[in-house]
C-alpha cells in the first residue's frame, strides 16, 4: 500500500526540521525521514543570527531558543590566539552586543548549539502536524512529471514503506544521497582541512569567559585548532586539524595525545579533561550545480557545504527552509503557478554562492593565512548577508535601477523589493505568516483591495515606518510569508485594486 504526502522531507538536521516546522504550520501535509535514531547528539552548529531569530519568532519558538542555557543569549566573543592564555593574535569580536542592527530588527541573535535547537523545532513541527520518523532512510527515490515515488526502509526492522508526494526537500546533508541520486554535481574546493571534533568535559575556570560563548581560533606552533564551550556547563569541544598529507589520521590521536593538546591548548599542565566523543570531518566549499531537479529540492548542506568560520552555514538552512516552504505550500493550494518554485533557486543559490566565499576569507583570516582566496568574490559585509541580503527573481518585482548591489547597508535599510521587510516593533507581528500589505498612514484605498485579493491590510502610523520602508502617506508595501518584500508602491496609486492584482499575479507566477 502506498502512503500519499504533500512533501516528504529526507533528513531531519536543522534545514530538513525548519522545513518540517515552516511547511506543518502553513497547512502541507508533510512527513520528515532520518536514517538516525533522533537529533543530533552534539553541539555542531551553533549560534542563530538575527535573521534565524526572525524566522523562529515567527514561527513561536524564539524565546524557547533564547532560553535553553545562559550562553544561549549572553552574547558571543571571537579570539584568535596561540592558546587560551596566549599571545592574542585578533580579537575578532570582544562582545556580540557591539553590534547596532536596531534600524533592521528588534529581534536579539541567539547562540544555542545544534543539539538543542533540533529538538525544539521537532516539537513544534509535530505540534503543527508534521509527521517525523527516525531510523528510516531512504532507499530508492523515482521522480516523475507528477510527482516522486519514494521507497523508505526501517533501519531495525527493515520494513519497506512506498511514499508518494507531490515534492520532496533533500535535507540529507553534505554527502545527499538524494542529489547523487539525481545526478546534481557540485563545484567547490575539497578538503580545505581535516579536523578532529572532541567533546571534553572539563573545569576551565576563567580560561573561558562565563556566561557567553567564547570561542577561540588558536594557532599554536604545534597544533591549529578551534576550541568554544556548549550549551552543557564545563563542556567544550575541541577541534584540532589533522593532515593526511603528512601520513595522519584520526587514529593517530590517541585520548592520551588530545588530552596532552586539551592542556597545551587550555594553558592547564595539569588538567584532566574527561573525552566524552571524538569524530573527524573534512572541511570543504562546495556549491551544487542547481538546487532544484523536476519536483525535488535541496536545502541546507545537501545544497551547500562552507567552512563554519563564520557560523553561517545552519543559519543557511534555516534560510532555505523558510524560502521553499511558503512557496511550496502557496502552489500546492492552488495561490501560485508552478513557476514560482523556480525563483527558489534564483534566490538561494545565489546567498549560498555569499556565505561559502566569506566563509573562506573568513579561514584564511581567522585559521590558515595561506589559504588562496584569489579566485573568488570578494568577502561580503557579514551584517549584510545576515539581514542585508537581496533576492533577483520573479518572486520580486524589482526596481529600477538597479545598483548591482547583493546586500545593503544594515544600518540604514531601504524597504526596496527584494530586501527584508525592516523589523520595527509596530511591524514585526504583522510579518511571517502570511501576504500583508502595509500602508503608510492611510489604508482606505488600499483595504478593499487586499480584501478581494484575500491578503491582510494594515495601516502603520508611524514614521520611522514610513522613512524605512520608503513610503509617503498612502503609500503600500507588499511583504511576502517570509518577511521579503516583493513589491512597493512609494506614492498612492489610482487604481489600487487592478494595480495589486497585476501585482500579486506577476509574483505568484499565475
Amino acid at each position: 500500500m502506498t502512503e500519499r504526502v504533500q512533501v516528504l522531507v529526507v533528513g531531519a538536521g536543522l534545514g530538513g526540521l525548519s522545513a518540517s516546522l515552516f511547511l506543518a504550520q502553513a497547512g502541507v501535509d508533510v512527513l520528515t525521514v532520518e536514517r538516525h535514531a533522533g537529533t543530533s547528539v552534539h553541539s555542531r552548529a551553533a549560534g542563530q543570527n538575527w535573521r534565524t531569530m526572525e524566522l523562529f519568532h515567527w514561527a513561536g519558538i524564539d524565546r524557547e531558543v533564547l532560553a535553553v542555557s545562559q550562553r544561549a543569549s549572553q552574547g558571543l566573543r571571537i579570539t584568535v590566539a596561540t592558546s587560551l592564555a596566549g599571545r592574542v593574535l585578533h580579537r575578532i569580536i570582544e562582545d556580540g552586543s557591539e553590534f547596532d542592527v536596531s534600524a533592521s530588527t528588534t529581534l536579539p541573535a541567539g547562540m544555542a548549539g545544534q543539539d538543542v535547537v533540533e529538538p525544539i523545532l521537532l516539537a513544534h513541527a509535530e505540534k503543527a502536524g508534521a509527521r517525523v520518523r527516525f531510523r528510516t532512510e531512504l532507499v530508492e527515490l523515482a521522480p516523475d512529471g507528477d510527482g516522486v515515488t519514494a521507497t523508505l526502509r526501517h533501519r531495525d526492522s527493515g520494513e519497506e514503506t512506498v511514499v508518494r508526494a507531490d515534492y520532496v526537500v533533500a535535507a540529507d546533508g553534505g554527502r545527499s544521497g538524494v542529489r547523487a541520486r539525481l545526478g546534481i554535481g557540485t563545484t567547490g574546493m575539497d578538503a580545505l582541512s581535516h579536523c578532529l571534533g572532541v567533546v571534553f568535559d572539563a573545569d576551565l575556570g576563567d580560561r573561558v569567559q562565563a556566561g557567553v560563548t567564547d570561542l577561540f581560533y588558536l594557532q599554536h606552533p604545534e597544533f591549529t585548532a578551534g576550541l568554544v564551550n556548549t550549551d552543557t556547563p564545563d563542556r567544550y569541544v575541541f577541534a584540532p586539524d589533522y593532515f593526511p598529507e603528512k601520513g595522519e589520521s584520526p587514529a593517530d590521536f590517541t585520548p592520551e595525545r588530545l588530552v596532552a593538546m586539551i592542556r597545551t591548548a587550555t594553558d592547564l599542565p595539569d588538567l584532566e579533561p574527561e573525552i566524552v566523543w571524538t569524530g573527524s570531518w573534512e572541511v570543504a566549499a562546495r556549491l551544487a550545480d542547481r538546487f532544484r531537479d523536476g519536483r525535488v529540492f535541496l536545502v541546507g548542506d545537501a545544497a551547500k557545504v562552507t567552512p563554519p568560520t563564520g557560523g553561517m552555514g545552519g543559519n543557511t538552512a534555516v534560510g532555505d527552509a523558510a524560502d521553499i516552504a511558503w512557496k511550496l505550500a502557496a502552489v500546492l493550494r492552488g495561490e501560485a503557478g508552478p513557476a514560482l518554485l523556480d525563483t527558489y533557486e534564483a534566490e538561494r543559490r545565489p546567498i549560498a554562492r555569499m556565505v561559502i566565499d566569506t566563509s573562506l576569507h573568513n579561514m584564511k583570516q581567522r585559521m590558515h593565512p595561506g589559504l588562496d582566496v584569489s579566485g573568488i568574490t570578494p568577502a561580503e559585509d557579514p551584517l549584510g548577508i545576515l539581514l542585508g541580503f537581496r533576492y533577483r527573481s520573479t518572486a520580486v518585482l524589482s526596481e529600477e535601477p538597479d545598483d548591482g548591489a547583493r546586500v545593503e547597508d544594515v544600518h540604514a535599510p531601504t524597504g526596496r523589493p527584494g530586501f527584508r521587510a525592516p523589523g520595527l516593533e509596530s511591524t514585526l507581528d504583522l510579518l511571517g505568516r502570511s501576504w500583508v500589505l502595509l500602508c503608510a498612514g492611510d489604508a482606505a484605498a488600499w483595504t478593499p483591495a487586499a480584501a478581494a485579493a484575500g491578503i491582510d491590510c494594515h495601516a502603520v502610523e508611524d514614521a520611522v515606518f514610513a522613512s524605512r520602508y520608503g513610503l509617503s502617506r498612502g503609500g503600500a508595501s507588499l511583504v511576502r510569508p517570509d518577511g521579503i518584500v516583493a513589491w512597493r508602491a512609494p506614492e498612492p496609486v489610482e487604481d489600487p485594486g487592478a494595480e495589486l492584482q497585476r501585482v500579486l499575479d506577476a509574483v505568484l507566477s499565475r
